[in-house]
């Protein structure tokens, strides 16, 4: 049993939960720590953090065992992922389906603790549809990219409605820098989504699967990224303005832009690790400085909102 756990949280890449939970737990503080629009806080509450903590978990081990699922048929052809658990048969597509089940209705049931706040429970079954379908849409449009940017963006989204409900149904541009810095999100991780894909150039060219670097190159996937991750910069640097769209507040100063100048700097570095040929470096641009950037932004949001 353990050692199936073990191949589960392998195949879900569990780990990996560390790029989209800072910036749902980045959206939570921003909610905490903001005045709403009549001048009170919301204040912390530790149902609060563990539910997002559960939701974030729950959801995203759903959508990355339904990925696996999804996939197994190209899996098992692609040479990059063939060895991967169903492909190779390490795991059985029922033991993937109860634990894509299981997680679906934890989520499910995290959204409770969030009650009175309804909205949570409200929308998850739409996110969990719009999560899962991410899988799918690899086969209709090379656009998946953003799909997948659009999926992670709804982890602040879901984290400001969790915590700020009752201001969000009286005051919808409360919202505001939700928006934004989901926004920033998808840009995020649609550019570091093309990168990754650059390694499957030439089975996606041989396969009906449909991607950036299967259009534009691997040349031109690059420019691509670097384009949405330029965009990134650009709408982080102007979330401290979102309270001119009827919003919040937020009160980020000098300790913000000087930690966007230093993610700025970082995603350079990981567009100069990775070259149209020479791409043994990406692993290194997609696993370690993308989680860099992600915590790097929670301690640089929380520590300028607290001081």
């Amino acid at each position: 049993m353990l050692q199936k756990v073990r191949h589960i949280l392998e195949m879900i890449r569990f780990s990996h939960t560390l790029f989209a939970l800072p910036f749902a737990m980045l959206a939570a503080v921003m909610a905490w720590l903001t005045p709403t629009v009549s001048g009170a806080r919301v204040g912390f509450h530790w149902l609060h953090l563990l539910g997002i903590l559960v939701c974030m978990v729950a959801a995203r081990s759903a959508a990355m065992a339904f990925n696996r699922l999804a996939d197994r048929k190209y899996d098992a052809e692609n040479p990059r992922t063939a060895k991967r658990h169903l492909p190779a048969g390490i795991l059985s597509v029922t033991s993937v389906v109860v634990f894509t089940v299981v997680t679906s209705a934890a989520f499910i049931a995290g959204t409770l603790l969030f009650l009175p706040n309804w909205l949570p429970l409200a929308l998850s079954v739409p996110v969990l549809i719009v999560l899962m379908a991410y899988s799918l849409t690899k086969r209709f449009t090379s656009l998946a990219h953003f799909w997948l940017g659009f999926s992670l963006a709804l982890a602040p989204l879901a984290a400001w409605i969790a915590i700020r409900g009752t201001q969000v149904l009286e005051t919808p541009g409360d919202m505001a820098p939700a928006c934004m810095l989901g926004l920033a999100v998808l840009f995020w991780v649609a550019g570091f989504d093309m990168i990754y894909a650059c390694q499957d150039y030439e089975y996606d060219k041989q396969s009906p699967l449909k991607s950036i670097p299967k259009r534009f190159g691997i040349a031109g996937a690059l420019r691509i990224a670097a384009a949405c991750h330029a965009m990134m910069i650009l709408i982080l640097l102007g979330l401290p303005l979102a309270h001119l769209v009827a919003g919040p507040q937020l009160g980020l100063g000098w300790i913000y832009f000087c930690g966007i100048a230093v993610l700025a700097s970082l995603l350079v570095y990981e567009h100069l690790l990775v070259k149209p040929d020479d791409l043994t470096k990406v692993n290194v641009a997609f696993f370690q400085i993308n989680a860099v950037v992600s915590v790097g932004l929670l301690l640089l949001v929380t520590l300028d909102l607290i001081l």
